[in-house]
């Protein structure tokens, strides 16, 4: 078994060297893609599984406590123009599904997603079973992006939340989560911004849960915080970000999912830098918390990795 466990890692090796070449060449190198990646990292894929995935509830429904994600298949990887193309090239409409049904296989039973729905009908008369989660903010096409999706819940979209929120209009994104209760399904809001967040709690929403980015991407930075940032693909992650939104996760007594907790590729210079971030996360949300992590696994399983660290990390309160 010692010999054929080198004679695998050897062969990862001439793999990984093989396809870090390719990728200098296509002009990849630098990506988060390759940066996660070394050869050590890639042992964890000839481990045996680990015990079954931690769990939490949503209303009625019990979901792994990992989401599995929407923004790389959409081609948003918060990287710049070349990262964002390569991935839409990737994710072709088959490769999505092959994706997401590793996915479910790996244990993870829910995935969120947002103006992309082709896949979906072909997911489900492959036999899949996974619950879906849909980010939207036009109320009126709530009932025919419903049916096209069959979502369990519908996120009123951060982005457009902060926005609104900004310009005073927070009552556009309170009617529409009236009108996906009144449809009967999950709603929920997501936000950048944590004080979103708190004015929603204080204010007693009937919102079922939130979703809750770990930096916040909207905001509008003072005049001496540009000179001590360094934007990368046009966005500012700022290092104390996430212990400010956990504050704020901690204290509002819906459940919350946390995304964007590796910062976009940032904190994935190495596998203990993931790991770290997923560490991190689970011990500074609530057990009845989740975590919504996009993936990319054009040149190592990120899949395996990350349902190995919310095994034994995200014990499951359920």
């Amino acid at each position: 078994m010692k010999e054929l466990n080198n004679s695998k890692n050897k062969t990862g090796r001439r793999e990984f060297l093989s396809k870090i070449s390719a990728a200098a060449a296509m002009g990849f190198i630098g990506t988060n893609v390759i940066r996660g990646a070394s050869p050590a990292d890639l042992e964890w894929s000839m481990e045996q599984p680990g015990p079954g995935m931690p769990m939490i509830t949503l209303g009625q429904y019990k979901i792994s406590r990992l989401i599995c994600g929407s923004n790389p298949l959409l081609g948003y990887s918060y990287m710049g123009a070349h990262t964002d193309q390569q991935m839409k090239e990737y994710f072709t409409t088959e490769r999505t599904v092959e994706f997401l049904l590793k996915c479910e296989q790996a244990g993870i039973t829910t995935h969120q997603l947002s103006s992309r729905y082709e896949y979906l009908n072909i997911l489900r008369e492959r036999g899949s079973k996974l619950k879906i989660i849909c980010l939207h903010s036009e109320r009126e096409k709530i009932k025919e992006t419903m049916d096209n999706v069959q979502p369990i819940a519908m996120v009123h979209h951060g982005g457009v939340t902060d926005r609104l929120f900004a310009e005073g209009n927070s009552k556009i994104v309170r009617d529409y989560v009236k009108a996906v209760k009144d449809s009967g399904k999950l709603a929920g809001v997501s936000a950048h911004n944590p004080d979103v967040i708190k004015q929603i709690a204080d204010e007693g929403w009937e919102v079922d849960f939130f979703m809750t980015c770990f930096y916040f991407l909207t905001r509008k930075l003072l005049k001496e915080e540009t000179n001590s940032v360094m934007p990368v693909g046009g966005y500012n992650f700022l290092k104390n970000d996430p212990v400010v939104m956990t504050q704020v996760i901690r204290q509002v007594k819906q459940p919350c999912l946390g995304f964007k907790i590796l910062g976009a590729g940032r904190l994935c210079s190495s596998q203990k830098s993931v790991r770290d971030a997923f560490r991190f996360a689970f011990e500074n949300i609530k057990p009845t918390d989740g975590i919504i992590v996009g993936m990319y696994p054009w040149y190592y399983d990120e899949i395996s990795a990350n349902t190995k660290y919310s095994r034994e990390l995200g014990i499951s309160p359920v």
